[in-house]
C-alpha cells in the first residue's frame, strides 16, 4: 500500500512538473508576443508622430502662403491684432479714390518715419563720437597722472638716497 501511495505521489509530482514546464513555455511565448506587439506599437506611434509633425509643417506653410496671397505678411507685424486692424481698414476702402488717398497718407507717414529714423541714427552716431572722445580724454588724463605720480616717487627715492649718503 505504501508503494502504491509513493507511486501515486511520484506520478502527481511528475504531472505537476510537466504542467509547470508547459506554463513556463506559455509564459515565454506570451512574453515574446508582448514584446512583438510593443515593438509594433512603438513603430506605429513613431510613424504617427512623424506624420503629425509633417502635417503641422504643411499647415504652417499653407498658412504663410495664404497670407502672402492675401497680401499681408504677418511676420513683419508685431502681433495678430495689428494684422487684423489692417485687414479691416483695407476692407473699408470703397473706391479707387479712397485707395489713392490712403496710399498717399501711408507714403507720407513712411517718409516721416524714415526721416525720424535717419535723425535718430545721426544723433546716435554723434553721441557715440562724443563718448569715444570723452573716453580718450579720460584715458590720456589718467596716463598723465600715472606718469606724474611715478616721477614723484622716483624723485623722492633720489632725495632719500642723497640724504642717506
Amino acid at each position: 500500500m505504501s508503494q502504491d501511495l509513493t507511486t501515486q505521489w511520484l506520478s502527481e509530482i511528475q504531472s505537476l512538473k510537466q504542467q509547470m514546464v508547459e506554463l513556463q513555455r506559455d509564459r515565454d511565448a506570451a512574453w515574446e508576443s508582448a514584446q512583438k506587439w510593443r515593438k509594433l506599437y512603438n513603430t506605429e506611434a513613431e510613424q504617427r508622430r512623424t506624420d503629425t509633425q509633417l502635417s503641422q509643417q504643411a499647415i504652417a506653410s499653407l498658412k504663410a502662403e495664404l497670407q502672402k496671397v492675401q497680401g499681408l505678411d504677418t511676420d513683419a507685424l508685431p502681433d495678430a491684432i495689428a494684422a487684423t486692424a489692417i485687414q479691416q481698414e483695407v476692407a473699408q476702402l470703397q473706391s479707387v479714390e479712397d485707395l489713392k488717398t490712403k496710399l498717399v497718407t501711408v507714403i507720407k507717414e513712411r517718409d516721416r518715419l524714415l526721416q525720424a529714423l535717419k535723425t535718430e541714427q545721426d544723433n546716435h552716431a554723434q553721441t557715440r563720437n562724443n563718448l569715444t572722445t570723452a573716453l580718450g580724454d579720460a584715458i590720456d588724463s589718467w596716463a598723465r597722472e600715472k606718469v606724474g605720480s611715478e616721477q614723484d616717487t622716483q624723485d623722492n627715492s633720489s632725495m632719500e638716497s642723497m640724504v642717506n649718503s
